[in-house]
């Protein structure tokens, strides 16, 4: 080679490195401060321990940096703003939700195309004119402040209005005079407030209010009260990590209390409003769930004591009745339960057939009176309605059908729209199917495939995974924007249901919780060797999501099956498993995967634990960690820590980001523009890292 050829040929290369750098910056430099502590013996090495100090300026200094980091390599490609404009039209239609009927008036939140946030709306009779009761577009500049509704009293004369800022679980409520709009009493201030219920006349009020590391308590207040008249009637000395909730049956009778010690057991106590007779136990230290709803004054109870798949049992609310001598009223069958609700005179059973909705309707002797006709295979919410009337209403949709709400006149069980969410979306061009694989031990997993009709499965099908895993949460059937596109585009979406879930009963739960939690994870690893196995997709082309404890899931993954992935999305996750009982709301889940302060749950958590697991010299997939200041329920210092570390690896080729804002939480309440904004920049990290162009 000739010397001009040869200084060419370094210039070309040099000139490539340049480009090569400009396009992939390195990521930010994070100061490295090890911490070592002894935990049952063994040291345990934590070198951004200081990243959990959220307000520190450091700590602010680098989420800027992060961000600034995360959008110099996302927000310039060229599919972010075709996914922008395309996700801008399936988010800008209108959609309901599921009304409340209080004595004739209609209450429900809109969103119009228009609209930033949801509006709460309300109507006198089912024809009435939309009346206006809070808007929230109007309440800030951002339009960060969304707003729902808790209860409604009897009378429908007023309502309770949570007011929510980002996406925090914090939120502020006020009492509104339906008829006028304006607020009675004070308002109760922003805090981590629950299952808000008006008493019969609407005078007084329950409230749960959560105090994270403290625990949960029950108040009771007059609605024109001070806030320091509060009374407390339940939950005293009950720890962080014990739940309690409440609410008032619809006659305004009886108070029920929930006392939950994680997903598979709770207490329940009822009170006799009525009579004013002390708090009662019902049912108390056995280890099974107990849901109450009333019908009238006759209590119900949805249970899977000694019968994992859940049955309906006719309880005592006075507590005089032992549980042995409680009568059963829908047995449990081959099918899990759902749900139940007590509407129009009818019991509402929902159970899950191949992980999709079934709802059968029983008279409270146990009487089957025949099944609800649903508009197709998906997921149907159980009807809810007064007692007392002769209306019922649910919510359906499936992976290719948009959400609607459907109003059930009772007895004939016409059903008509009462809101349907149409979005320029083609459903008939694409089929769902359920496939089946084995997992450890040969346990068999069903798998949702949704995908265009006709395309060619070559292996090199670009496929998106997700799964969640845990606290009985079934994984059905849904219609998600960010799914529509991908499919739309010629992709996979698939969706397992994991061990962990509720889809198969009680037990699918326990075998995916504590000392079984890893089963969870090999359920979605087989479900990903499956996909490539039958020519699906191929590593290169797979990407997995997660949010929550399914962001516990993906980070698990990609540190035990880093091989099998080529992009990681870790939404609001957990990731350090041996600290996070420590902060927020984490000691509630202690009764789902342990406590590193237990010697023998510590050594499960710990193998585990995704954030002591990253190993040198692995080469690991793109990562894209999502989170936010106003996430108030999982501490956002899991994905901070996380991705300093898989930031600080040697070798590390492949992109490992964080994108950070302020208002983005576990509660949604995202204004439309900022969820197109953002949104678009997440499914454009995917669309990369596949190379998928889009359109």
């Amino acid at each position: 080679m000739s010397l001009t050829a040869l200084l060419s040929l370094l210039l070309c290369c040099l000139l490539c490195a340049v480009v090569a750098s400009a396009q992939s910056p390195a990521p930010p430099r994070t100061r490295r401060a090890e911490v070592r502590e002894t935990l049952h013996g063994i040291e345990i090495t934590d070198p951004y321990r200081w990243l959990e100090d959220q307000e520190s300026p450091e700590t602010r200094a680098w989420i800027a940096e992060q961000n600034d980091h995360t959008r110099a390599l996302l927000a310039g490609l060229p599919v972010r703003a075709k996914l922008s404009a395309r996700l801008e039209r399936l988010l800008r239609v209108e959609r309901s939700g599921l009304p409340v009927v209080r004595a004739g008036r209609y209450f429900y939140w809109r969103k119009r195309p228009q609209d930033e946030q949801a509006i709460l709306y309300w109507r006198q009779g089912l024809r009435g004119k939309d009346r206006v009761l809070l808007d929230p577009n109007e309440m800030s500049g951002d339009h960060t402040t969304s707003a729902l509704y808790l209860d409604v009293s009897r009378d429908g004369s007023r309502a309770a209005v949570g007011v929510r800022q980002g996406g925090e679980d914090e939120l502020e409520v006020r009492i509104v005079d339906v008829a006028t709009g304006a607020e009675v009493g004070d308002r109760i201030p922003r805090a981590h407030v629950e299952d808000f219920s008006f008493t019969t006349d609407g005078s007084s009020c329950y409230y749960t209010l959560l105090e994270p590391l403290v625990g949960r308590r029950v108040y009771r207040r007059g609605i024109r009260e001070a806030t320091d008249g509060n009374r407390l009637v339940f939950g005293e000395g009950y720890g962080p990590e014990i739940m309690v909730g409440q609410f008032v049956s619809e006659n305004g009778r009886w108070l029920a209390l929930q006392v939950y010690r994680g997903w598979t057991q709770n207490d329940l106590y009822v009170q006799d409003l009525q009579a004013g007779g002390p708090i009662r136990p019902v049912v108390v230290g056995v280890d099974a769930t107990f849901s109450p709803l009333f019908a009238g004054d006759r209590l119900f109870v949805l249970t899977d004591y000694e019968a994992p798949g859940r049955r309906v049992l006719e309880a005592d609310p006075t507590g005089t009745r032992p549980l042995g001598q409680w009568r059963e009223v829908v047995p449990t069958g081959a099918d899990a339960i759902e749900g139940c609700s007590a509407a129009a005179g009818t019991l509402f059973v929902s159970s899950l057939r191949d992980v999709s909705t079934r709802i059968a309707m029983y008279d409270l002797d146990g009487a089957r009176l025949g099944d609800l006709r649903l508009p197709g295979i998906g997921s149907a919410s159980t009807p809810s309605g007064p007692w007392q009337g002769r209306e019922a209403f649910y919510s359906f949709e499936s992976f290719t059908t948009p959400s609607q709400v459907r109003r059930i006149e009772l007895p004939s069980l016409r059903q008509t729209a009462w809101s349907r969410v149409r979005v320029p979306f083609r459903s008939g061009d694409y089929l769902t199917r359920q496939v089946r694989y084995r997992s450890n031990g040969g346990v068999e997993i069903p798998m949702f495939l949704v995908h265009r009709k006709g395309i060619k499965l070559d292996g090199k099908r670009p496929t998106h995974l997700t799964g969640y895993g845990g606290f009985a949460v079934s994984m059905t059937p849904g219609f998600d924007p960010e799914a529509a596109l991908w499919i739309e585009d010629g992709g996979v979406y698939a969706v397992p249901a994991l061990r962990g879930g509720g889809e198969f009963g009680e037990d699918w739960h326990r075998a995916g919780m504590l000392d079984r939690k890893q089963n969870v994870f090999d359920d979605f690893h087989c479900a990903a060797e499956w996909l490539i196995a039958n020519r699906v997709t191929s590593p290169a082309r797979l990407a997995v999501s997660g949010g929550s404890n399914g962001g516990l899931l993906v980070g698990a993954a990609l540190t035990q099956r880093p091989e099998l992935f080529r992009a990681v999305l870790c939404e609001v996750p957990l990731l350090d498993m041996l600290r996070y009982h420590l902060f927020l709301q984490g000691p509630q889940w202690v009764p789902e995967y342990g406590s590193a302060e237990n010697p023998t749950q510590f050594a499960t958590l710990r193998a585990y634990s995704p954030y002591h697991h990253v190993r040198p010299g692995t080469r690991y997939p793109a990562v894209l960690f999502v989170t936010g200041d106003a996430d108030t329920r999982v501490a956002p210092l899991h994905a901070r820590k996380m991705t300093a570390l898989l930031q600080s690896l040697p070798g590390q080729d492949r992109p490992i980001l964080l994108y950070y804002e302020t208002t983005v939480g576990h509660s949604g309440g995202e204004p439309v523009r900022r969820q197109v904004e953002r949104r678009s920049l997440v499914i454009a990290f995917l669309y990369h890292e596949l190379k998928m162009d889009g359109p």
